[in-house]
């Protein structure tokens, strides 16, 4: 993935990037570097009046993971608990089209772990780990050279830092189901309480951000709220990273100011290479939009809802007008099945089915005794999944699956009168190939 060129916000002149500023292809960013042109994290700022959590309450900062759960909010509430928490730094990314996190622990992976330093000394907590898939090679490579670099240069006095490696999948990154895992259990949601933030990691109160969350935070340690506020809106504050790709020019991640233009954001990437029939926006429980309704859009949570969307992970897929959106989304449908957690009927064979039937449907099939109408036979089965499984992962799966039926139902209708495509023809959105065990 790319980083992205300094831009101009659209609000009070700020420079952008924030987060991807300073770092370079080749190399990570080095400790000297990093200290060089950031300055260290100021000391005995989580312990003064306003502390480090007033402050990010103050900026207005969301989550980056895919919640946009306010991360002040969070932070209170594990402060709350009392005791000794545990900080986690969540840079799985199991989302398959989005590489933000990525780009950050690879190029500029002490902007992430200052974020977790930060949290920890605010929290009282004595260890920060960064959970990491065990498959991310340079990833990996980069964060242990850069925790290596900062103990021996004695950068985080009383906070120990370590990488956790976990297996990769889409469901590993759930909060509930990586604190299962870092606690010895197999990677699978919980929905049980108490929620990590009250009792998580051997029993201790965790806060779990991921990495784009902890590294602006490190930079409102240093720069301060209104800083922060300088970029986005007034009720979506700041800047965030989105991984472009599809249908466009020069894919890849790219830092934009909250309130951007989604025609904007699609420029930023060289614009398109072909005619786009919808944008899929939000990753794979993300939702399809129209291109038409997208010009109109901007990247924004608010601006999103109003088309049944949300930015969540900051993943956008441009879909070009020659692919097929129906066999993109049995694909993908199919792979959501394979990734299920395994704890309920819904989710093991409510999905296994959705995606048989889709599959069905792109190859201009039916088998004896289904309906001759296949979208309405595909929404009787999301209907029959929706709000029944042990987790979000069933929900977020059938969010996708209904979007494509709305955005893509002239295509349905071919396909229901016996138009054919390979479903593994297509390949806009990449599915891992590789099978969890």
């Amino acid at each position: 993935m790319s980083a992205a060129t300094a831009a101009r916000s659209p609000r009070d002149g700020a420079v952008l990037p924030r987060l991807l500023a300073g770092i370079h292809a080749a190399e990570p960013v080095t400790l000297s570097e990093h200290l060089g042109r950031l300055g260290p994290l100021p000391p005995g700022l989580w312990r003064q009046a306003p502390g480090l959590i007033e402050l990010v309450e103050a900026s207005g900062l969301r989550g980056r993971g895919g919640g946009w759960f306010p991360a002040g909010d969070k932070l209170r509430a594990v402060a709350a608990q009392g005791g000794r928490p545990i900080v986690v730094v969540n840079a799985l990314e199991g989302e398959p089209v989005s590489g933000k996190d990525k780009v950050l622990v690879r190029h500029a992976p002490h902007l992430v772990l200052d974020g977790a330093v930060a949290a920890a000394a605010a929290l009282g907590a004595r260890r920060a780990l960064v959970a990491i898939c065990e498959d991310a090679g340079p990833e990996q490579h980069s964060l242990a050279t850069a925790i290596a670099a900062r103990e021996r240069a004695g950068t985080d006095e009383g906070i120990s830092l370590s990488l956790a490696r976990v297996p990769a999948g889409f469901v590993s990154g759930e909060e509930t189901a990586l604190v299962h895992f870092l606690n010895g259990g197999p990677v699978k949601p919980t929905a049980r309480p108490p929620l990590p933030f009250e009792r998580g990691i051997a029993g201790a109160p965790t806060l779990v951000q991921n990495a784009e969350t902890m590294a602006h935070l490190a930079l409102i340690a240093r720069n301060g709220p209104a800083w922060f506020r300088a970029v986005g809106t007034d009720t979506e504050p700041g800047s965030t990273l989105v991984t472009l790709s599809g249908a466009v020019r020069n894919p890849g991640v790219f830092e934009l100011a909250i309130g951007t233009a989604l025609s904007s954001v699609i420029e930023r990437a060289g614009g398109v290479n072909e005619r786009p029939s919808a944008l899929l926006v939000g990753g794979y429980f993300g939702t399809w939009v129209p291109a038409v309704r997208a010009e109109s859009l901007r990247l924004s949570e608010v601006d999103l809802r109003r088309v049944g969307a949300r930015l969540g992970a900051g993943a956008i897929t441009v879909l070009p007008g020659s692919a097929c959106g129906v066999a993109e989304t049995a694909r993908v449908a199919r792979y959501l099945a394979r990734e299920s957690a395994g704890q309920c009927g819904p989710c093991v064979h409510g999905l296994a089915a959705v995606a048989d039937s889709l599959t069905r449907l792109t190859g201009g099939e039916r088998v004896a005794g289904e309906r001759a109408d296949g979208p309405r036979e595909l929404e009787r089965l999301l209907r029959m999944v929706e709000g029944r499984g042990a987790c979000r992962h069933p929900d977020g799966a059938v969010g996708f699956v209904r979007s494509a039926l709305e955005v893509f139902s002239q295509e349905l209708e071919l396909h229901v009168r016996g138009k054919r495509c390979d479903p593994g023809a297509s390949a806009i959105l990449p599915v891992p190939r590789k099978e969890r065990t």
